[in-house]
């Protein structure tokens, strides 16, 4: 991992044009990849040469977050624009019966899980409003993509064929591009919205023979190796999707995220502690860049954004006004931008103790102001259910990432003060009783 140092600089005005029209959307969502993986981020060894270039083209943020280190939730506040408290989406999965995964009941708490999309304002279902077409591809866990609003996609979620987290969707980018293609054509002269989660760099981590040679001479380990591969693929698919826009739809706002970070172990095929499912930023941070051509001037910002933010750019982009309970800001204006003093976020058990409960999925709640990050644990299922997926220590932990990025000396016990200030802003977002 290469360091990349936390700069508090806010670009005074990020310039945005007048748009003659709303723009198509298209959403770039890595899927397992941490903050520090990329060639423009300072990472030495592995080459991203398309996603650079979308960078540049782009207001690129470098201190973007997700709320929440795990696939499911990260992806949901996407797409509504709500905290996973205000969804009820927290966990990849419902609570595990004592009858097990393969009992009637745990079908039928999949089936609840999945109809928490249903309550929930999502973009296409608010896009439709202006005549957007729009298609889900990769991952998606709220079964059928008509669940989440789309008009298209490639998710049947038939928990008979397989219809978990994506199914058929997951193909994309793997093997090609050519639903994506095919629905853009289709879409003709009509908006569209596209929701492109291919499940790369993720695990399982099976590159083109030709990248995990190249990557397989750099490093001794095959497991770096092998992941190392798998970012360049991704890569390489987000260069293909970017020409055809080009060619094809130029009148298109490309936001570019990653759901949650992957830090790999060498010489195993897991991930490190301080990674996916964690309260740390290897899980949660993320560069977030928003390209629109003719409208958004490229530009740096070291301004703190994060993943509910998505959702009211893309309103507020396409004439429609972001939903009441909305908290996120839009990334295109930057007195709003600049003005934030305070990034929120919240961890959960991999799999839910009560989907109507928020508070009793919690592990952890966290919170950034200043360049101090707090994170706050919820003991309860920290120290009781360690062994279903909790992270931690259950400590409370205070770091100062201007100095130490990677969260590597806990200051809690000597700055009470700021222990003190950070918590009540996190309890003044949700106090998680």
């Amino acid at each position: 991992m290469q360091r990349v140092l936390f700069l508090l600089v806010a670009i005074a005005a990020f310039p945005v044009a007048a748009a003659a029209k709303p723009p198509n959307i298209v959403f770039i969502i890595s899927d397992d990849q941490t903050w520090t993986d990329y060639s423009f981020m300072g990472h030495k060894i592995i080459k991203t040469p398309n996603i650079d270039r979308l960078a540049a083209q782009s207001l690129t943020f470098t201190h973007g977050y997700v709320p929440s280190s795990l696939c499911c939730p990260s992806l949901a506040t996407m797409i509504t624009g709500l905290y996973p408290h205000q969804t009820r989406i927290t966990g990849n999965e419902p609570p595990i019966p004592p009858t097990g995964k393969r009992s009637p009941e745990y079908a039928r708490r999949v089936q609840e899980h999945v109809a928490l999309i249903d309550n929930v304002p999502t973009l296409p279902r608010l896009l439709a409003k202006q005549g957007y077409l729009s298609h889900q591809s990769g991952k998606w866990w709220h079964g059928n993509f008509k669940r989440g609003g789309f008009t298209h996609g490639m998710t049947h979620g038939d928990p008979k064929r397989g219809g978990r987290h994506g199914d058929v969707g997951l193909k994309i980018g793997r093997e090609g591009l050519k639903p994506i293609y095919d629905f853009i054509d289709e879409a003709d002269e009509k908006p569209f919205f596209v929701w492109y989660a291919p499940f790369l760099p993720h695990t399982p981590h099976t590159p083109p023979k030709r990248l995990f040679d190249k990557y397989a001479a750099k490093v001794d380990s095959p497991e770096l190796a092998r992941y190392f591969a798998m970012v360049e693929w991704f890569d390489e698919t987000v260069g293909a999707l970017v020409t055809h826009l080009d060619q094809h739809a130029p009148n298109t706002m490309i936001i570019y995220v990653t759901d949650n970070g992957w830090i790999q172990e060498p010489g195993k095929r897991g991930y490190a502690l301080k990674s996916k499912r964690s309260q740390y930023d290897g899980g949660t941070r993320t560069p977030i860049m928003v390209r629109w051509k003719g409208n958004v001037k490229p530009a740096k910002s070291a301004a703190l954004v994060s993943g509910i933010d998505l959702a009211p750019t893309v309103l507020k982009a396409t004439g429609l006004k972001p939903t009441k309970a909305m908290r996120g800001l839009n990334l295109l204006n930057a007195s709003a931008i600049n003005s934030r003093k305070f990034l929120y976020g919240e961890i959960f058990l991999h799999n839910a103790v009560n989907l109507n409960k928020p508070a009793a999925n919690l592990t952890y709640r966290w919170g950034i102001q200043d360049g101090w990050k707090l994170i706050l644990p919820h003991k309860e299922n920290v120290t009781t259910r360690a062994g279903k997926g909790a992270k931690g220590t259950g400590e409370i932990e205070l770091y100062h990432l201007a100095k130490d990025p990677f969260e590597t000396k806990n200051l809690a016990a000597t700055n009470a003060e700021r222990v003190a200030q950070l918590r009540k802003q996190i309890n003044a977002v949700w106090p998680a009783k």
